[in-house]
């Protein structure tokens, strides 16, 4: 899901009138995908985002100032070096290609201008921001080498070469007759043959030019899509973002929703899509992934030796028979003997397997051997599949948690706690500690503050040292999920009800129907010595079902 380069153009006009002018004061990076340049203006300043996210690379202005991180790479200090204090000469767009320049005119060595070239090459996973100087590459956010590409390599030092060109028509330079002509030649379906003849069309505006066409004609369809003012769009079904695009995209079918610029239409599409993910989630995710793997794989061998600890009595009956009948029979002469079961009281048969290399004595004790073994075992089995399945639920809580994040600080909690589990290593330099993340917080309609912990860090926090004793505290019964308080002695049914819906919401039965939610005063709460972060015993609990209402999110309150 991302703009296509008939989109970009209507963008790159849009940022070139915001920002052509502006000088470029701090660069900033938050992940490995996305950096910004903070541009003053005459009495503004305007945050520029650079995505090279695969999943939705763009280019736009933000409302909001992101989290950075607390090191920049050494790509951010290359433009660092380069770009900040220049001021911003152009903003261009190659052709109808998803690339987009821009040109930054800073004084280099022995105080002459020198204009530099950011080129943003957003194409999907080959998206790219490169530094470009005299068309020579400087750096690049990805570099490319030989063993990378055989068609086009990124690296410093090396000329600049575009990425190979189609040979398609730009449909605002060409003339509408040969456009026509060469789709007409083409035996594709119809929005296929846009692509294929025109430079910047991607699925959404070819299949928006195929459905004009079937309302009036191809000729006009084109003239429309082509002469038409910008109406940023964006699809949605299920509160999924289906596309997004310059112009109307009549063809779908779905909830439209429309925005006054291209910047607003992105920043909207990126937080719908969770295009943003803090650095070291995706690390801690795989981690915590790989641990539960490990542990459900324990517990199935755990569970297999257990199961054989249980025959434990059958080796004792065994030794027992072949203790009493072992005269009857030779040393070394038989795999196994068949005798009465001298504890049948219907004389049934037991046959019992023999070590031909022992004798009939030695195979006596190594059956109470193997018994008293077995037997040892039980209890020692039994024990480390309890230890097992807490270690599985509490695993649990932290992916979940990982899911929930959002900041750099709420990764920094979920860092902690894993090093302090033992499934990390503290590897990193010691840095100033940042600001403590906050619990979420709603608001009810009669004013009662509702807070949800994030992670286990908080939910500790939030219980043990934020709450009132006799604060509401609620969480999903028996699943995994946040801890949820309500900060009022007196509540109504009202607000009960949404405190409840919160807690289902923040757990892994989001979306269900008739969530079971425990609810109980803080003062019946207690933590047990020596347990992980985030468990929690209680008394005098009661539980409401629920079903999440659509909207919670309008209950949120801006955080501090």
């Amino acid at each position: 899901m991302n703009l296509d380069g008939f989109s970009m153009r209507p963008l790159t006009l849009e940022l070139a009138k915001a920002l052509v002018g502006g000088r470029v004061d701090k660069i900033t990076q938050q992940n490995r995908a996305n950096l910004t340049l903070t541009i003053r203006q005459p009495g503004r300043t305007l945050l520029l985002r650079l995505s090279t996210a695969p999943q939705n690379p763009s280019l736009h202005l933000l409302t909001k100032t992101p989290e950075n991180l607390p090191e920049p790479p050494t790509f951010c200090m290359v433009l660092r070096k380069n770009l900040e204090g220049g001021r911003i000469a152009d903003i261009r767009q190659h052709q109808l290609d998803r690339i987009i320049f821009i040109d930054v005119d800073s004084i280099g060595a022995g105080g002459r201008i020198q204009t530099l070239t950011l080129a943003a090459e957003l194409i999907g996973k080959y998206s790219n921001l490169i530094l470009v100087n005299g068309g020579v590459i400087v750096d690049a956010l990805k570099k490319v080498g030989a063993n990378s590409s055989r068609v086009r390599t990124v690296l410093p030092g090396q000329a600049y070469q575009l990425p190979p060109a189609q040979d398609k028509l730009d449909i605002f330079t060409a003339d509408i007759e040969k456009i026509l002509s060469r789709i007409a030649d083409d035996d594709s379906r119809l929005d296929k043959a846009v692509m294929n003849a025109c430079q910047g069309f991607g699925p959404n505006s070819a299949k928006q030019v195929a459905h004009l066409a079937e309302l009036t004609n191809l000729r006009d369809a084109l003239t429309k899509i082509r002469d038409d003012e910008p109406t940023p769009c964006m699809v949605t079904a299920a509160g999924k973002v289906i596309a997004i695009s310059a112009v109307p995209l009549n063809y779908l079918d779905g909830d439209v929703r429309t925005f006054a610029t291209l910047s607003e239409l992105l920043e909207t599409a990126d937080a719908l899509t969770n295009a943003y993910v803090p650095p070291d989630k995706e690390k801690f995710s795989k981690l915590v992934h790989n641990e539960l793997r490990r542990a459900v794989n324990k517990i199935s061998v755990l569970e297999s030796e257990l199961a054989a600890a249980e025959d434990a009595d059958l080796w004792r009956i065994r030794a027992d028979n072949l203790s009493t009948y072992r005269y009857r029979f030779k040393d070394h002469a038989a795999d196994e003997i068949t005798v009465p079961d001298i504890y049948s009281e219907t004389g049934e048969k037991i046959s019992i397997p023999l070590d031909r290399r022992l004798t009939i004595a030695a195979n006596v004790a190594a059956c109470y051997k193997r018994y008293d073994k077995l037997k040892r075992s039980t209890k020692f089995i039994a024990e480390q599949i309890r230890l097992c399945r807490e270690e599985i639920a509490y695993l649990e809580t932290i992916a979940h948690a990982l899911t929930a994040s959002t900041t750099l600080a709420d990764i920094d909690e979920i860092r902690a706690e894993l090093i302090g589990g033992g499934y990390l290593k503290d590897a990193r330099k010691r840095t100033a500690s940042s600001k403590r993340p906050q619990p979420l917080k709603f608001i009810a309609p009669d004013g009662t503050e509702i807070l949800v912990g994030k992670n286990n860090a908080q939910n500790d926090r939030l219980t043990f040292k934020l709450a009132a004793p006799d604060d509401i505290w609620l969480h999903a019964k028996d699943i995994t999920g946040s801890h949820v308080i309500v900060r009022s002695s007196r509540v109504t049914d009202e607000t009960l009800q949404l405190a409840a819906e919160i807690a289902a919401h923040f757990s892994k039965a989001q979306g269900s129907s008739n969530v079971p939610v425990d609810y109980v005063a803080c003062k019946f709460l207690k933590k047990p010595s020596g347990a992980k972060p985030g468990f929690v015993v209680f008394t005098n609990q009661r539980t409401l079902y629920v079903t999440e209402r659509d909207g919670l999110e309008k209950f949120s309150a801006a955080q501090d």
